[in-house]
């Protein structure tokens, strides 16, 4: 089950119905996880990559029919490249997708604010990656001190990012 565009939520209260949840550290080496798409409040269905200033699964990933899934990124926390930018943002927007979270840095913020996706990464720099088609898909990821896997659920918003076994929210068909 994936969240519909329509469905609002704010974490605090998933949190306070679902206290079990995993919740993401507020900070990361110091960094913290900013909202960067147009979209303020997002989540659904996990897909994972782990790359590593490398873009080339994001951008394989985004340019396929997401359903409303959100691809949650392992860029190693990566301070020299972005992951996402403007372009492959509307390629996930044009494929359904519900947001980006980025272990890492995105680029074009002011075009990716814009859009109707959301975007949590820990920062944003020009520099773009280099494609060399390297990562991994539907991998474990571990960071901000949880365990994230494809057919996870994820939802964020302004207060952080909670990530579950099951869907928290009940979408009617």
């Amino acid at each position: 089950m994936t969240i519909a565009q329509s469905v609002t939520f704010v974490t605090c209260d998933l949190l306070d119905e679902h206290p079990d949840t995993q919740v993401c550290s507020p900070s990361i080496d110091g960094k913290f996880f900013r909202n960067f798409g147009g979209r303020k409040a997002f989540g659904g269905e996990i897909v994972t990559v782990k790359c590593f200033e490398d873009n080339s699964r994001v951008k394989e990933l985004l340019a396929t029919e997401g359903a409303g899934k959100v691809l949650v990124v392992d860029g190693g926390a990566s301070m020299r490249c972005a992951l996402l930018g403007d372009l492959i943002g509307e390629s996930a927007v044009k494929n359904h997708w519900a947001g980006v979270i980025v272990y890492g840095c995105v680029r074009d913020v002011d075009a990716l604010a814009s859009l109707d996706l959301g975007v949590q990464a820990l920062a944003s720099t020009p520099q773009k990656s280099n494609r060399k088609g390297l990562g991994e898909t539907h991998v474990a990821l571990d960071f901000g001190g949880l365990l994230i896997e494809s057919g996870m659920f994820v939802y964020a918003d302004n207060n952080g990012i909670l990530v579950s076994d099951v869907s928290l929210i009940n979408v009617a068909p």
